[in-house]
C-alpha cells in the first residue's frame, strides 16, 4: 500500500475552500446511475481488439492511499480527502499497453462514466503518479453520490476531468474534437489541460474574466446542492 499527501498549503488561484464535499453531475436534482451488478471498465479506442476488465480484477493491482484537496472549476475546493483506490497507471500498464499494436502513439485517452459524462486527459496527464482509479473515499467504500463504483481522481486538473461512475476508456492517436452545439458552450469549452496550479479552466476565455460571475455561480449551485442532499 503506498500512501500519498498532496493537500496544498495555500489554495490554488481563484479557489475557495468550502466546508464538505458537495454531489454535482450531470444534473443537481437526478439520481446518480445505478451500480452495475458486475461492473466493468471498457477499454475500447485504438487496441487491436476490445476488452472489458471486471472492476474485481483491480484488486490484483498495487493500492495506492491519496490524501488530496479537489477544485471544481466553478471556483469552490473541498479540502484534505482521502481517497483509495489503484493508480491509474498501473491499470494502463497491465490491460491498456497489452491491448496495443507495437506502432500505436497513444496521444490522449477519453474517460467515460455511466451517466454520460466524459473527460479528456493527455497520455501524460493521465499517468501522472496521482491519477487513481479510485474505489474508497473517507475510508468507506465510494457512495453512488460520489461515482460509485469506481471513478477517476487527478488531484492536480479540475474536478471536471474526474469523472465519475467510469465505465470505459477510449485510446485515441490524436485529441479527440470536443463537439458542443451551441456557440457560447463552444466557447466556454474545456481546458486541454485543465491544470489547477496554471488557472487552466477554458480553452478560449482568460481565467480573470470569470472569476467573478463564477463566484456567483458558486454560491447557487452549492445552494440548490444543498437543498437537494
Amino acid at each position: 500500500m503506498t500512501v500519498w499527501n498532496e493537500v496544498s498549503a495555500a489554495l490554488p488561484p481563484g479557489q475557495v475552500a468550502i466546508d464538505g464535499f458537495p454531489r454535482f453531475g450531470t444534473s443537481i436534482s437526478a439520481p446518480p446511475p445505478a451500480v452495475p451488478r458486475d461492473p466493468v471498465i471498457q477499454v475500447r479506442g485504438a487496441v487491436t481488439e476490445g476488452l472489458d476488465v471486471p472492476l474485481s480484477a483491480l484488486d490484483t493491482l498495487p493500492r495506492l492511499d491519496l490524501r488530496a484537496d479537489f477544485h471544481c472549476v466553478s471556483g469552490w475546493s473541498a479540502t484534505g480527502l482521502d481517497w483509495a483506490g489503484v493508480p491509474f497507471a498501473s491499470f494502463y500498464r497491465t490491460y491498456v499497453e497489452a491491448a496495443l499494436a507495437p506502432d500505436v502513439v497513444v496521444t490522449h485517452l477519453v474517460f467515460r462514466g455511466h451517466d454520460g459524462f466524459r473527460s479528456v486527459l493527455t497520455i501524460e496527464d493521465a499517468l501522472a503518479d496521482d491519477v487513481l482509479v479510485a474505489d474508497h473515499l473517507g475510508g468507506e467504500p465510494l457512495a453512488a453520490e460520489h461515482g460509485a463504483p469506481a471513478r477517476l481522481v487527478c488531484p492536480r486538473h479540475y474536478g471536471y476531468l474526474s469523472t465519475k461512475h467510469l465505465c470505459r476508456v477510449d485510446v485515441h492517436t490524436s485529441e479527440p474534437r470536443h463537439v458542443q452545439r451551441s456557440w457560447a458552450l463552444r466557447v466556454l469549452a474545456p481546458h486541454p489541460r485543465a491544470r489547477v496550479a496554471q488557472e487552466e479552466r477554458h480553452r478560449y476565455v482568460p481565467a480573470w474574466a470569470l472569476r467573478r460571475p463564477y463566484r456567483f455561480l458558486m454560491r447557487r449551485l452549492l445552494a440548490q446542492s444543498r437543498a437537494a442532499s
